[in-house]
């Protein structure tokens, strides 16, 4: 059940997964995921145990039993941390604390911290901080012993404040504080967008599992210089360049986003819902899909979840299968393109495969527009500005009488517009 690790480093970690019997046996993936996020936090993995329960147990979340199995392994292995792969209950956080008598953390805790230490920018610090508070707010009472919890001293004695209403009171107002914060940085993002959205250019967000290439694609395509590497959410703030088309001079805003995970804590997509407005906001999406990982098919799902949870998974999608060059059997490649609508496969590393993209970025576009020809009076000018900044024109020719705009133009303005086309007949008329 335990495999260990030789290590010498300081932080040596010991990973427990909880299968529920019944369901579906995840717990290789669960435990290789948990490994790669611990190593990505700077740990070393020195053991892992599995178990499988019909439910987790309520106050040690594996039952007592094997938390006596689990803390002669870490006693055995030396472990200094204990990292679950799941989101413990306060109780059964503190619970299991006393009884390995080792720092107990849990997957939420593991990818806060993992978020901590990747964010760069004040926003994403401040995003940081407030899901960190979220997660700990209906904690705070199990870190205090039944004599720390009042204050003492001159001025603390009697029924005055306890320590832990204080400290609550105190994480209360800081989120508070960082919310407003927040919002600040939300408006200053939406003016953001709103300059962008002036431009005749569509916007594109690229979404995918942690690790799936997206940053790597973005600075192939864009010739940006986003870090890009195999740790887990190496990517945190996004980032938007322009990626000009090779046919008909199309150009795109394309959004580099925070990767996806299995079980994303939803404080953390709570908190940096400011940073995914970039992919609610945006026209079509990219979902970078690492094609030769071997939990490829629940990595999609997992993001697909959480595109549901941001409700932007109605959206044109494109399914773009990176890291082709991993899958040496190229039938599978194809046959796996078949299994979705709007696919391609390609190498963003190697530079294999871009056309295909591109095609469908430029096949996504297209069925986002119509094709319009106005007949625009010259009182109503502003109508020739509003094309060029939702779509392309293709001519403007100034008549005697009228401004005659050829075009292709986002289908809700199209509909706005249709008042301005040859013929056009009212129906309130009818």
């Amino acid at each position: 059940m335990a495999a260990s690790y030789e290590t010498h480093k300081e932080e040596r970690a010991l990973i427990v997964s909880l299968s529920l019997a019944g369901g579906e046996d995840d717990s290789a993936m669960r435990l290789n995921e948990l490994r790669e996020l611990a190593m990505t936090a700077g740990a070393v993995v020195v053991s892992e145990f599995a178990q499988s329960r019909r439910s987790p147990d309520m106050t040690t979340y594996i039952g007592s039993g094997k938390a006596g199995e689990l803390k002669t392994e870490a006693k055995a292995v030396e472990a200094d941390i204990i990292i679950f792969d799941d989101e413990l209950t306060p109780t059964q956080q503190r619970n299991l604390t006393e009884l390995l008598e080792k720092r107990v953390l849990d997957r939420t805790q593991l990818i806060l911290d993992i978020f901590a230490q990747r964010a760069r920018t004040k926003e994403g610090k401040l995003q940081v901080e407030l899901a960190q508070l979220l997660y700990l707010l209906p904690r705070l009472s199990s870190l205090y012993t039944k004599f720390e919890r009042q204050q003492g001293g001159i001025g603390g004695r009697g029924p005055g404040e306890t320590k832990l209403e204080s400290d609550r009171r105190r994480v209360k107002e800081r989120i508070s504080l960082l919310g407003k914060e927040i919002e600040e940085i939300k408006e200053q993002r939406s003016q953001q967008r709103s300059m962008r959205h002036k431009l005749p250019f569509p916007t594109c967000a690229l979404v995918g599992y942690t690790s799936a290439g997206k940053s790597t694609l973005l600075n192939l395509l864009t010739g940006a210089e986003v870090l890009a590497d195999k740790k887990l959410f190496s990517t945190l703030d996004p980032t938007t360049r322009r990626v000009v088309l090779p046919n008909g001079g199309w150009s795109v805003l394309m959004t580099d986003t925070v990767g996806f995970i299995r079980n994303l804590p939803h404080n953390l997509i709570a908190a940096f819902r400011a940073t995914l407005e970039e992919v609610i906001q945006a026209d079509f999406l990219i979902h970078v899909v690492d094609s030769g990982h071997p939990e490829r098919d629940r990595q999609v799902r997992a993001v697909e979840e959480v595109l549901r949870e941001l409700e932007a998974d109605q959206k044109p999608t494109i399914i773009a299968f990176n890291k082709a060059d991993t899958v040496s059997d190229q039938y599978e490649l194809r046959e796996l393109v078949t299994q979705y609508p709007n696919a391609c496969y390609l190498s963003a590393i190697h530079r294999d495969g871009i056309p295909f993209l591109m095609d469908k970025i430029e096949a996504t576009l297209r069925s986002l527009l119509a094709s319009v020809t106005l007949e625009i009076p010259y009182d109503r000018s502003d109508i020739v500005a509003l094309c060029y900044e939702n779509g392309k024109v293709h001519s403007v020719d100034y008549g005697l009488e009228k401004i005659v705009v050829k075009a292709d133009i986002a289908k809700d303005l199209a509909g706005r517009l249709a008042p301005y086309t040859p013929g056009y007949i009212d129906p309130e008329l009818y």
